[in-house]
């Protein structure tokens, strides 16, 4: 079972690939784009952590913002 990265060493590997490889690669994206999101999902479980219970009504309007292509009118496809 591969071992999850915490985004400090995913923010190592990124600067140790942006030597290497154009700002563009589709590596670098990848690995920008993962970072983001672990350290999105770290600040959101301390927030969580720290606040009360969220109201069911509250949880679907936050996850809506997780859904732009939904919010926009676009297609999910």
């Amino acid at each position: 079972m591969p071992t999850q990265t915490t985004w400090k060493q995913d923010r190592a590997r990124l600067a140790r690939k942006s030597k290497d490889l154009p700002a563009k690669h589709p590596e670098l994206i990848e690995l920008r784009r993962e970072l983001r999101a672990k350290r999105l999902a770290e600040h959101i479980e301390r927030v969580i952590s720290e606040a009360p219970p969220l109201s069911d009504e509250q949880r679907t309007r936050l996850a809506e913002l997780l859904r732009p292509v939904r919010r926009l009118g676009g297609d999910a496809a």
